[in-house]
């Protein structure tokens, strides 16, 4: 099977657990990896008809991308390249190898409209599959929801079994936007409502290419399953720090200990039920294992690496 971007945070992980599942594994990047067979651009056309045919590639795991920390890297018509032009020449090349299955690597970002990231309302907003209409406020999640609607077109007229994966974040960087709170205690309170492990992210992977044939096209957002409630969307925007004491009385205390703050106010929520009911997949890292580290003193379950460069990052330089 091919697995492309795998010289990246998510194919670097992912390339084992798709082994291990029993999966012969070509990875596939534009700069060479511990994962990668092949270096080329998903699009370049050719290069694409030369893996599959060298390869017998029989299914593909499509995660490689120009992502939101790249606009600033790389012109627009770069992410129509790869990320669209570049999920069509995968899809044609399945499509024309007979495959039953193709995963696709999405994300939760080209849900928020600018309006839901101004977070102007008095409520948090519940975010799931059927949310709509979309308007992706950035080039990276209009290229994106083009990829997504690619996979959903080649299922409908050539019955490729599709899944798409919204994914949360997973990035081991510091945030290229909010700087307070800084590090892992940002990427700790994001486990309440829109972050998961890069592990859990590569297992939602294989569990997809595992239901695909079965389920033939779906759209699942992967995230540490939230502890709240639709009902609690006003509280968790008036004073999301008591809304969690509700859940877990001694976070704060913890908190306090290593010096981290919990967030005062959360304006959205990422719903992850559908994954579960459908795919039989539920991330094994939340916001309690995040708690039971810090009562005994253990690393966070989580990486953060603000050193870490994307594998795009090493092209534009």
């Amino acid at each position: 099977m091919l697995l492309t971007g795998s010289s990246g945070w998510l194919g670097r992980f992912l390339a084992p657990r798709l082994r291990a599942a029993g999966h012969q594994v070509v990875g596939m990047d534009v700069v060479p990896g511990a994962e990668t067979q092949v270096v080329a651009s998903v699009a370049d056309r050719a290069a694409i008809e030369r893996l599959f045919k060298d390869h017998g590639v029989e299914a593909v795991v499509h995660g490689g991308a120009l992502h939101k920390p790249d606009i600033a890297r790389f012109p627009v018509q770069a992410f129509v390249d790869v990320n669209v032009t570049g999920t069509l020449n995968l899809l044609q090349a399945a499509v024309a190898a007979g495959h039953d299955r193709f995963v696709m690597t999405s994300t939760t970002s080209l849900m928020i409209s600018q309006s839901i990231r101004d977070e102007a309302g008095a409520a948090a907003v519940w975010l799931g599959e059927t949310t709509g209409p979309l308007a992706p406020r950035n080039i990276y999640g209009v290229t994106k929801l083009a990829a997504e609607g690619l996979c959903r077109l080649h299922h409908a007229e050539h019955g490729l079994s599709s899944i798409v994966l919204r994914t949360a974040r997973f990035f081991p960087e510091d945030d290229d936007t909010h700087s307070e709170p800084s590090g892992e205690n940002l990427k700790a309170n994001e486990f309440l409502h829109r972050r998961l492990t890069v592990d859990d992210a590569a297992q939602a992977h294989v569990a997809a290419l595992e239901r695909a044939p079965s389920i033939g096209f779906g759209t699942y957002i992967v995230s540490a399953p939230t502890p709240f409630a639709r009902s609690d969307a006003q509280a968790l925007k008036r004073d999301a720090a008591a809304v969690v004491a509700g859940y877990f009385p001694e976070a704060a205390e913890l908190y306090a200990r290593r010096g981290w703050r919990l967030p005062s106010s959360i304006g959205r929520v990422y719903d992850a039920a559908l994954a579960e009911r459908e795919l039989g997949f539920r991330c094994r890292t939340d916001f309690a294992t995040v708690l039971d580290a810090l009562r005994t003193g253990a690393p966070p379950p989580f990486a953060h690496d603000p050193a870490y460069e994307s594998p795009s990052a090493a092209t534009a330089r």
